[in-house]
């Protein structure tokens, strides 16, 4: 086991009452608020220029906002199996949303770990692993993807059909729990995980016309004519240009909505497609209308998953359980918000590397902080643990944040990751590739097609122009390759491609 060092100076908030009492303190309680492909730059705390989050910057002006975070894998599955584990998919058996996560037969994922140190544990939303969750006391997940409205959702008992939308639902059922589902003389950890802000990206009916009067400002890349990088770039199928289709773009209504629900989303949508079809758009001028359809969906299920995450909040509050909450939010990875002229993720480039993290912790982070390390969500397992004062497993990779948390980074801590994406051929058929990012470098390896790429993130932080044969950064070449190989040794990665090729489509 890893060595958990002492947090008797951080239950502070619960002391008095306690020992009053004759008891122990009670560890933090443990709030993990989780959404799909919600890009930092677009929370209005990372300087989003597209919208406002207000709730979530609340959240950051009372806790730490951490400017480099990142994942191992930008792809749903995968980097929800990598947050249970504190391991790469090429460990835990997901290197691909095609692979299954048996946590039946895996002991050291972190639910199970706080549940057998007494705290109660309860999963609420888009779980996304096919089997069905064990480890938790409670939960109510979505099957499979989920919908927008009117989700069902597996219990351990039965299934419910609720009507509504997805997002207020998910929230309602954790208020619920929390409120009468739970022992309030444990501690919990409550995993509150939303489908939002996913495609087909279905606002909500509070939403439906946010936005309708706004020109959402237009990224520098959309028009990116993939120049200066691999030919990786050139073979990807996730164009705003090309590859959104009807349901993306509300020409085609949810399948599911009720008869009022069809009703309002008529009401917001025809009159928009009708006058869509009179301006008979065609060239760049269409691709600019695709945009701000894409992106103004987008943002309004962000702006529910906001308004949800303040009554969330609130009830914190009211119930008096804040000061003794850790609570943590942050995505699955990133997303492409135009950007390159692309939706979705899946790159080790910026957009889709890059995921929100921000943590509020009372009385242990400062509030208004931010950090800078580079971290992961590799170490999300081994931060709740030691939060929790339980020991962390050696087989967990990454470290836990905690002296971070606390204004203080270590002198071994890490000065570069690793990242590796698998799926390919699959959905959008982004080439398969590995690499590196430092502070100032990052070099990817496309090892199917034998194609190399080096950024310099300072002079080019829009990744625009590779420098990998520039004789100018030899040296950085070869010190990082050199890292990159030490890396994949520290993570056990295997020197073949564990995953196997496959027919695509998947029948």
């Amino acid at each position: 086991m890893k060595t958990c060092r002492a947090r008797s100076a951080l239950l502070a908030g619960s002391m008095c009452l306690l020992l009053a009492c004759g008891r122990e303190p009670m560890p933090p309680n443990i709030v993990f608020i989780f959404t799909d492909d919600h890009a930092s730059h677009a929370i209005g705390a990372y300087g989003s220029v597209i919208n406002q989050t207000p709730n979530l910057d609340r959240l950051a002006r009372e806790g730490m906002l951490f400017r480099n975070a990142f994942v191992t894998n930008s792809i749903c599955a995968p980097s929800r199996a990598t947050v249970l584990t504190g391991q790469y998919g090429h460990l835990n058996g997901v290197p691909t949303n095609r692979d299954t996560l048996d946590l039946h037969s895996i002991e050291y994922a972190f639910p199970k770990l706080l549940r057998a140190a007494g705290y109660e544990t309860a999963m609420i939303g888009k779980w996304h692993l096919k089997l069905r969750p064990d480890g938790f006391d409670h939960y109510e997940v979505l099957r499979g993807q989920g919908l927008y409205y009117n989700p069902l959702m597996l219990t351990p008992g039965d299934s419910v059909r609720y009507t509504g939308y997805t997002t207020d639902i998910i929230t309602d059922r954790a208020l619920e729990w929390l409120s009468h589902g739970r022992d309030p003389d444990q501690p919990f950890l409550l995993m509150y995980q939303h489908k939002a802000p996913h495609r087909r990206w279905d606002p909500g009916p509070d939403h439906l016309t946010l936005y309708d009067d706004v020109e959402i400002p237009e990224p520098e890349t959309l028009f990116d004519d993939y120049a200066g990088r691999t030919s990786a770039a050139l073979t990807q199928e996730m164009t705003i240009r090309e590859h959104l289709d009807d349901r993306d773009l509300k020409f085609v209504a949810p399948p599911e909505l009720t008869d009022e629900q069809l009703v309002a989303w008529d009401a917001a949508y025809d009159p928009k497609n009708e006058a869509f079809r009179a301006a008979n758009l065609t060239g760049d001028d269409l691709v600019r209308w695709k945009y701000q359809r894409y992106i103004k969906d987008y943002l309004r299920t962000i702006a529910s998953v906001d308004d949800n995450i303040g009554r969330l909040l609130d009830y914190l509050d009211d119930a008096g359980l804040a000061e003794n909450t850790i609570v943590v939010y942050t995505s699955d990875q990133g997303f492409y918000l135009g950007d390159h002229g692309w939706f979705d993720k899946r790159w080790m480039y910026e957009e889709s590397l890059r995921t929100p993290l921000i943590v509020r912790w009372p009385g242990v982070v400062a509030p208004g902080s931010e950090n800078n390390d580079l971290v992961q969500n590799l170490d999300f397992a081994e931060t709740f643990l030691d939060v929790a004062g339980v020991p962390i497993p050696d087989m967990m990779q990454g470290r836990s944040l905690v002296p971070l948390l606390e204004g203080t980074t270590p002198s071994d801590w890490r000065d570069a990751i690793y990242y590796q994406y698998f799926e390919y051929p699959g959905w959008h058929m982004v080439r398969r590739h590995y690499g590196v990012r430092t502070l100032r470098h990052k070099l990817i390896y496309y090892y199917e097609i034998d194609e190399w790429e080096l950024f310099d993130l300072v002079a080019d932080p829009r990744e625009l122009h590779s420098v990998y044969d520039d004789p100018q950064y030899a040296e950085v070449v070869t010190d990082l390759k050199d890292r990159l190989e030490r890396l994949r040794a520290q993570y056990a990665v295997p020197d073949e491609d564990r995953v196997p090729y496959v027919d695509w489509p998947p029948n």
